[in-house]
């Protein structure tokens, strides 16, 4: 995550941070569905229009750090050595990023997650968006020379590779075979 540099920035930055981290601190001591934007904003000691200027939703309040996976998965892509193919640097980053949602401590998140029929619509409509904003990264490089299609698959599989493997019970492994797949499938696209 970028560091805000102005104090104004470093205050926003500190109030949306408190008020993620009391709203997941209430949802899973009271459950997710329990607990309202007024609690929260309540228990945050801030109006419930500050939580709003933060988070668009309820939903959002629980993936907080949604804008930081996004630029990660496209940072791979845009950032990598000129030599490299894409499918290894976003392997990479893939596999880090499910090391951070398996750590200790993560599970019963997870769980509520998977637990709320509108956290897992979120999070579903959260892979569609980051799918989209990756494949415009893979597409906009003029060194690959796929397809869109090509470009959007890979990037739908990608995000699934990070889904199967928040859920399954080797992520690491998981990772590994998805993108075995990946590999192979940008490698059967090559002009």
């Amino acid at each position: 995550m970028i560091e805000p540099s102005g104090r104004r920035e470093r205050k926003k930055a500190a109030t949306r941070q408190k008020i993620a981290h009391t709203a997941l601190s209430l949802f899973l001591e009271h459950g997710y569905e329990a607990v309202g934007i007024r609690d929260v904003a309540t228990e945050a000691d801030v109006a419930v229009t500050t939580v709003f200027a933060h988070f668009a939703s309820k939903e959002a309040l629980v993936f907080e750090r949604d804008p930081d996976f996004e630029q990660r998965l496209t940072r791979a892509v845009t950032e990598r050595p000129a030599h490299e193919s894409p499918v290894p640097a976003l392997h990479r980053e893939v596999q880090a990023l499910v090391r951070h949602c398996t750590a200790e401590g993560s599970a019963p998140v997870r769980r509520m997650i998977e637990g709320s029929p509108a956290l897992q619509e979120y999070e579903d409509s959260m892979g569609l968006r980051h799918a989209q904003a990756l494949a415009a990264a893979l597409a906009a490089d003029p060194g690959l020379s796929r397809s869109v299609t090509a470009c959007r698959a890979i990037a739908r599989f990608a995000i699934d590779a990070y889904a199967l493997a928040c859920r399954a019970d080797d992520p690491e492994a998981t990772v590994d075979e998805v993108f075995r797949m990946i590999e192979a499938a940008w490698e059967a696209t090559a002009p």
